[in-house]
């Protein structure tokens, strides 16, 4: 090799590694629009399905036109493969230990009853952490989600906190842990146990029987299910069979492996270097998506067309949702719902729109909460290794004929 012809070839190969380190650790749109199974799951409608076991299924963009998601189009996520095929809950109780005066085995007829509990309802958002992973490249660790691993419902049971009442904490009391009945096919893998500090109890913590006025779908977690409005599903635990008191935290697989984001201000590192401490996710940003139009629609020139949402946060609220259709340049106010169902629920939005040139249109939504966190747009997020918290600004695109 001639030597300019080298030079040549290094500066080219430096050249091409610029440009991947410049490319690396960007984030974009969610993939969106993929396939709905042709089959579906036992109380199920058909979804987009990643897996069956475990069971792991998607709702679909059009699903989030509504306030409240159906229970048979509600996302589905698990993490251990074994899963009871069979629970009868006449048979089904719940431990409570530790840490306690009086350890409890509670069935579920007992805590329906409400001479021994009041029972509540709450209406919350329930989001897996991953929600859109694949909108980060590098891809990230995980199962690459769209738009859909996210529902809200109304969910009923009773307080956590009037359940360890009964039970009465000791004084040195501190951490709650909780297991469910999922399983893993390997006898080294660490159980799915999470933990709760008892400074972050309130009352709308509960343990849920009920989801949207029926007993809990099987693949939702019936029987009974733990509720931590406006954090993340990681800590939703299924199937809840052991409730833990305990004075000091444990160190556990899913609380201080997985599930945890970079402790920094931006919460971001980059493949190459990965950021050294880290924290857990806990809390839920501020997000929307536009359930309708979808990407690919067809929308008739001139006509009466009316993007319709939804949006939510941590519980802050939802104060204001922008909608534009000139990709970002202005922005309009969309019309939000009452917000009756709670601080934790979806806040539905609308916006009646007139278009008027052929071609590409592009829409976005972008929410702000109440304390004024709004969504960023998607490539200003930076990446982190677990794909975790993506609230890019949500873009469709239709064709107006």
């Amino acid at each position: 090799m001639k030597r300019r012809d080298f030079f040549k070839t290094s500066l080219a190969g430096a050249a091409a590694a610029m440009a991947s380190s410049l490319e690396a650790g960007v984030t974009g749109q969610p993939t969106d629009n993929r396939k709905i199974s042709n089959i579906a799951f036992p109380e199920k409608r058909p979804m987009i399905t990643y897996s069956d076991r475990p069971p792991l299924l998607e709702s679909p963009r059009s699903t989030f036109t509504s306030a409240i998601t159906p229970n048979d189009a509600f996302f589905v996520r698990w993490h251990m493969p074994d899963i009871p095929t069979h629970i009868d809950p006449k048979h089904y109780n719940i431990k409570i230990d530790g840490l306690v005066e009086r350890e409890l085995n509670i069935t579920l007829d007992f805590l329906k009853n409400p001479a021994n509990f009041e029972q509540v309802e709450v209406t919350a958002v329930l989001q897996c952490g991953g929600n859109s992973r694949s909108a980060f490249k590098p891809t990230a660790g995980g199962i690459q989600w769209g738009n859909g691993a996210m529902g809200c419902a109304k969910w009923k049971g009773v307080r956590l906190s009037d359940l360890l009442d009964q039970a009465g904490l000791k004084k040195d009391a501190e951490w709650i842990g909780f297991n469910g009945r999922e399983t893993a096919a390997y006898y080294e893998t660490p159980n799915f146990i999470r933990e709760l500090h008892l400074d972050e109890l309130d009352d709308h913590v509960i343990l849920a029987y009920e989801m949207n006025g029926e007993d809990l779908p099987y693949l939702n977690g019936f029987p009974l299910r733990l509720i931590i409005p406006g954090t993340y599903s990681d800590s939703w635990v299924k199937m809840l069979s052991n409730i833990t008191v305990t004075n000091e935290y444990k160190k556990l697989f899913f609380m201080d492996v997985a599930y945890r984001v970079p402790d920094n201000a931006c919460e971001c590192e980059t493949p190459e270097e990965k950021f050294k401490k880290t924290k857990p996710i806990t809390k839920m940003n501020v997000k929307s998506i536009i359930g309708y139009p979808e990407n690919g629609s067809i929308l008739q020139t001139n006509s009466h067309a009316v993007i319709r949402g939804v949006a939510w946060d941590d519980g802050h609220g939802i104060r204001d949702v922008q909608i534009s259709i000139d990709e970002g340049k202005t922005w309009q106010s969309a019309k939000l719902d009452s917000g009756e169902a709670g601080r934790y629920a979806y806040r539905r939005f609308t916006l009646a729109i007139n278009p008027k040139k052929y071609g590409k249109m592009t829409i976005m939504s972008k929410a702000i909460n109440k304390i004024g966190e709004e969504q960023p747009f998607a490539k200003d997020i930076k990446w982190n290794h677990g794909g975790y918290k993506f609230n890019g600004i949500d873009v469709v695109t239709v064709d107006v004929v």
